[in-house]
C-alpha cells in the first residue's frame, strides 16, 4: 500500500478505542507482572506463558505451545485470517506480520515482596513492567481492538519467548523460522525514550581462563608463573580492541584469581562483554580472541565464547517501516523519533535474516533490570493505538 492508504487508517478512532481499554490494559499488565517469571525457573515461566496463552485463546487466537525441557515453553499465537495456500512462485508470508516479545525476566522469585506491582505517580511499578510485560499486553490490546472493529485483515503471529534474557538458546530457531515467513517484524521491547529503535548492537561473550604455576611468593618466587599477571596482559590486549568510531566495545566486566597473597597464583579468569554495530566485525573479533597467546610461555590460555547476537543494522526495509510509523504517529499529534541502542533483543536475529524489523514498540518508562523499573501510564494508549494502526494498514 502507498502512503495515502496508510493515512486512511482511522488513527483518532484507534486512539479513542485504546483509551477506553486502558483500564483493562493496565489490569492485564498487572496480571503478567504478578506472575513472576525468572528465566531460570521453568515452572514459573511456564505459568506466565500459560496465562498469556489463555488470554490469546479468549481473543480467538490459534495457539501453539512449543514445549521445552530445560527452559520455559514458547508461545505462538496466530490471529486474523489464515493466509491462502501459496501457489507456485508465491510467498505465503507476503502480508503476515510477526509480533515478537518475551515473558521471562531477570528478577528472581519473591522480588514482588520488596518491589511490589503498584500504581503511583502516574506510573505502574514492578519487576518486568518495562522489560517487557507491558509490551506484550499492548500487543494483545491492539489485536483485540482490530478484531472488534473488523480491521484485522491479515494474519498476525504473536511469538512470546521464555529465554530472551539468557540469550534465547531454544527460542532462536523458532523466531528465525517465523520471521522468514513474514513480511515484517515488530518487536515489543521498551521504547528508547519515546522513540522506536531502528538499530541495535550485536553482542558477544567470552571467558578467558589462565593457568600458571603456583609457588611460594617468598621462597620460590622465580619458580612461579603468575596467572593474574598474565591475565592483566590479556585484559590490556582485549580492551585495546575497542573502536568507538566503529561502535565496537570490548569490556572486561568480571575477573578473579589466586588463593592467598603469599602464593604465586596458578589460576585466573575473566569474563568479557563485546558489542558490535556492524555484522562484519563479528568474525573479525572472533578471530582476535581465538588468536590470543600468553606472553609467559609457562602459562596457558583457554578462550571460550563468541558472538551470540548479530547486530540489528539500520536497513532500507526497517527505515520504510519507521517512516510509515512516523506518518501514522503524526495523525495522533505525536513526533515519533528513531533511535539506536547498544542493547540487543530477539529483533537482532530477525534483522540479520534481512527481514524488515522495527523495535522498541512497547512501553515508555525507565529502570529495566533495576529496582526503579516502571512504565509511564499516559503513553500506553497512544502507543497501543499506533501499534494497532501499523497492524491494520
Amino acid at each position: 500500500m502507498n502512503a495515502v492508504s496508510d493515512l486512511s487508517v482511522p488513527m483518532r478512532a484507534l486512539l479513542a478505542g485504546a483509551r477506553r481499554k486502558e483500564r483493562a490494559l493496565l489490569s492485564l499488565i498487572e496480571q503478567l507482572v504478578r506472575a513472576e517469571s525468572p528465566s531460570d525457573n521453568k515452572a514459573a515461566v511456564d505459568a506466565c506463558i500459560a496465562l498469556a496463552a489463555a488470554h490469546a485463546e479468549a481473543l480467538g487466537g490459534r495457539v501453539k505451545l512449543h514445549r521445552q525441557r530445560g527452559f520455559g515453553n514458547v508461545l505462538e499465537a496466530r490471529f486474523g485470517p489464515k493466509p491462502p495456500r501459496a501457489g507456485k512462485g508465491e510467498d505465503r508470508g507476503a502480508k503476515r506480520i510477526l509480533l515478537l516479545g518475551h515473558l521471562d525476566t531477570v528478577w528472581p522469585l519473591g522480588t514482588l515482596k520488596t518491589m511490589p506491582c503498584r500504581m503511583a505517580g502516574g506510573r505502574l511499578w514492578g519487576p518486568g513492567t518495562l522489560d517487557m510485560k507491558a509490551g506484550v499486553a499492548m500487543a494483545f490490546t491492539a489485536i483485540e481492538m482490530l478484531t472488534e472493529a473488523g480491521m484485522l485483515e491479515r494474519e498476525i503471529v504473536l511469538l512470546l519467548n521464555s529465554d530472551e534474557e539468557v540469550g534465547s538458546p531454544v527460542s532462536r530457531p523458532i523466531t528465525e523460522r517465523l520471521a522468514a515467513e513474514s513480511a515484517a517484524v515488530y518487536v515489543l521491547e521498551a521504547a528508547q525514550g519515546l522513540a522506536y529503535k531502528t538499530a541495535r548492537k550485536g553482542t558477544g561473550n567470552w571467558r578467558i581462563d589462565v593457568k600458571g604455576v603456583a609457588a611460594h611468593a617468598g621462597v620460590d618466587f622465580a619458580k612461579g608463573a603468575n596467572a593474574i599477571r598474565e591475565l592483566a596482559r590479556v585484559v590490556e590486549t582485549v580492551s585495546g580492541w575497542t573502536d568507538l568510531k566503529r561502535g565496537l566495545t570490548v569490556s572486561v566486566g568480571v575477573a578473579g584469581g589466586g588463593t592467598k597473597s603469599n602464593v604465586i597464583p596458578a589460576e585466573a579468569w575473566a569474563e568479557v562483554d563485546v558489542r558490535i554495530a556492524r555484522k562484519a566485525d563479528g568474525p573479525r573479533i572472533e578471530r582476535k580472541f581465538a588468536g590470543l597467546k600468553p606472553v609467559d610461555k609457562r602459562c596457558t590460555l583457554t578462550v571460550t565464547g563468541g558472538i551470540n547476537r548479530p547486530p540489528m543494522e539500520r536497513t532500507r526495509g526497517t527505515v520504510r517501516l519507521y517512516r510509515r510509523a512516523r506518518e501514522l504517529a503524526a495523525e495522533l499529534g505525536l513526533a515519533l523519533e528513531e533511535a539506536s541502542t547498544g542493547g540487543a533483543s530477539d529483533g537482532n536475529f530477525t534483522a540479520a535474516l534481512g527481514i524488515p524489523t522495527l523495535d522498541g514498540m512497547g512501553a515508555v518508562g525507565e529502570g529495566a533490570h533495576a529496582r526503579n523499573e516502571s512504565i509511564v501510564v499516559e503513553h500506553l494508549a497512544p502507543r497501543t493505538a499506533l501499534l494497532a494502526g501499523l497492524l491494520a494498514r
